[in-house]
């Protein structure tokens, strides 16, 4: 795209002319020519009018927080390290119908949203001619991982946002150094970001030009007239997409997964991942586990037949949402003390200078919010009352603000992956905990086989359950068939396989009514540290073991203080024949539709099938617990 032509020079004169002589001496400290190639390209197509280099100094990370409310980005609140976002009406959440894989020829991929990577080039280019104009364009070097480790990605982040590099400075280690320690031998991501043209609220004005377009053969990222950080933080779901597509490669896992330990007898620390659809306990369980190593992506890798995990991430971007200090202690002390740093977005600032959330403590006063002024009973043009805070609203903070932060959390060499766990939102089938059993009949039945039941609030027909495999449907740039087979293939390769388990907070009753108390989970999980080290009995069951009655009584006293009744065990885990039978004509369904999918999908499925129709035929429809032998 640069031609010396234009610009009477290389495209190292280029940069020396647009920019100061202290950017451009930190810039070209790092030897790569391409990368620094590529950064005079995008200059010349975005015409920023000034150009900040980040190099994750004190007084950059300074410069960009001040930036960030100068340009009126995020407003300031009583606590000085505390500011609000505000992403606008139209801008306040991830945009699936225009967030594209781009791959020659626009080859169509099952479930995922494509484009040809010409046109979508061409397209996010001619939108961003001059998009930068009469601002500053920010340069951020960032690792994905701990510094010094084999599991560790890099990437580059050009926008215009200060907003976006705040967020980044937060959530992601600084890795200006190792960019100049390393260059040119050093892979790395690119991430091009423009908020575009702002309206006088601050919000992206031309959100119909909104596009978030992802190369994953090269490595490129582009996002422009959006501030939404799922649309724009490239290190977060859009890296997510890229981290997947290079294990797909060279074989190993990236997984939008928690990392945390739960401790056994003796202190012991085993280690879990855990996959779960938004609004269905991930961070929950992040919390209720005893030490927290990563509350969202995990990195899993094959270090000498044992699977290991880093969290690529050392900030938290979580909904904020009904956090309360009843059920969410922690987070919400760090979030309502004076001392920690964190960006709010479209929650309610009052007048007070307060921000204000559902599940906050004290009643919404007159304030700003994502939709502009508001105040106590304010509707919408069609009488509708306007929420002071949105459902999406979001936290962004230190994950090292975690009393229980696990002190590996920056190890090179990660963490021992003991086991997987997967959880979705399910009222009428799975019971509360199930192991599967083995790695590959856990990949199929509860991995790929993931579902969560859809809710009022976000799609039309309640009950109805969502598939979203793994957990990470939305974040794929490869085909759910060829994930299948990733996992497949990175099972075989382990000595040690992690253990897979399937749990599910959402079970009704009868009348309705959630069986189980959130602070439940911490007995599943205590179950399960166990069973990974083969120390707690099970009952085997057609889809998997569960708990003996016994062991959940000692567990429910130990920890929680509570009884665990006979009834309850009957209503929690009796095997719901038919519900499970229906799951798996339905994830068939699914899969037969997708031509990639290996044959050892169905073969599990079918067996598992075949399992539940003789349990039926013997034993009935629903078939409580007791019926059923210990393995």
């Amino acid at each position: 795209m640069l031609r010396e032509s234009e610009v009477g020079h290389s495209f190292l004169g280029f940069l020396q002319q647009v920019m100061s002589k202290e950017a451009y001496e930190k810039l070209v400290a790092i030897k790569d020519y391409s990368l620094l190639k590529w950064i005079a390209e995008m200059v010349q197509l975005a015409r920023p009018s000034s150009i900040y280099v980040v190099t994750g100094s004190t007084e950059d990370l300074e410069y960009v927080a001040r930036a960030a409310l100068e340009r009126g980005e995020e407003l300031p609140t009583k606590f000085s390290k505390h500011t609000v976002h505000f992403d606008g009406p139209r801008d306040l959440a991830r945009d699936r119908r225009n967030t594209r894989i781009l791959v020659r020829g626009g080859t169509p991929i099952p479930l995922i949203n494509t484009y040809d990577k010409d046109l979508g080039t061409k397209e996010v280019f001619d939108i961003s001619k001059g998009i930068m104009e009469g601002k500053e364009m920010f340069i951020a070097f960032y690792c994905f991982g701990p510094k010094e480790s084999d599991f560790t990605m890099y990437a580059v982040q050009l926008t215009d946002s200060a907003y976006v590099i705040h967020s980044e400075n937060i959530l992601y280690r600084a890795c200006y150094d190792e960019f100049v320690k390393k260059a040119p031998n050093i892979k790395y991501a690119r991430f091009f970001h423009s908020a575009g043209e702002r309206d006088s609220n601050g919000w992206s004005k031309n959100v119909d030009k909104r596009r978030i377009f992802i190369d994953i053969e090269d490595s490129v990222v582009y996002s422009v007239n959006t501030q939404y950080a799922g649309n724009t933080v490239g290190l977060k779901k859009l890296m997510l997409r890229l981290c997947v597509y290079a294990g797909y490669r060279e074989g190993w896992l990236c997984e939008h997964m928690f990392i945390a330990g739960v401790k056994g007898p003796g202190d012991r620390v085993t280690y879990f991942t855990g996959a779960f659809p938004a609004g269905c306990g991930k961070t929950s369980t992040v919390f209720a586990a005893d030490t927290v190593v990563g509350d969202d992506l995990a990195i899993i890798k094959n270090v000498g037949g044992v699977a290991r995990g880093v969290n690529p991430e050392v900030g938290m971007f979580g909904i904020i949402d009904g956090v309360n200090s009843a059920d969410d202690p922690e987070i919400y002390e760090i979030l309502t003390s004076p001392t920690t740093e964190v960006i709010f977005s479209n929650v309610l600032l009052m007048d007070s200078g307060e921000v204000w959330w559902r599940g906050k403590t004290g009643e919404p006063g007159p304030g700003v919010n994502y939709a502009g002024r508001w105040w106590p009973g304010k509707r919408d043009e069609g009488g509708q009352e306007l929420l002071p805070s949105h459902p999406n609203a979001r936290f962004t903070t230190s994950i090292r603000y975690l009393k229980n932060l696990d002190p590996r959390i920056d190890d090179p060499a990660g963490v021992p992956i003991h086991g997987m766990i997967f959880g979705g939102r399910d009222p009428r089938t799975l019971p509360p905990v199930l192991e599967a059993f083995d790695w590959d009949h856990g990949i199929v039945t509860i991995g790929a086989s993931l579902e969560s039941e859809k809710t009022a609030a976000i799609l039309e027909k309640v009950g109805e359950m969502e598939f979203n495999p793994f957990a990470i449907l939305d974040f794929l740039s490869i085909s759910p068939g060829k994930f299948v087979e990733l996992h497949f293939k990175f099972g075989e390769s382990l000595a040690v396989k992690p253990k897979v388990f399937s749990v599910n907070y959402f079970l009704k009753d009868e009348a309705g009514k959630y069986i189980a108390d959130k602070v439940d989970k911490r007995v599943w999980l205590k179950w399960m540290e166990l069973r990974v080290h083969g120390e707690s009995d099970a009952i085997k069951t057609p889809v998997g073991y569960i708990p003996v009655y016994q062991d959940l009584v000692k567990l429910f006293d130990v920890y929680l203080g509570k009884e665990y009744s006979e009834d309850r065990y009957v209503k929690e885990f009796s095997l719901r024949v038919d519900q499970l039978i229906e799951k798996v004509e339905r994830i068939w369904k699914i899969y037969s539709s997708i031509p990639d999918t290996p044959r050892k999908l169905f073969e599990v499925l079918a067996e598992q099938k075949k399992r539940l129709e003789e349990t039926r035929a013997s034993l009935g429809s629903i078939v409580q617990p007791f019926k059923l032998d210990k393995h």
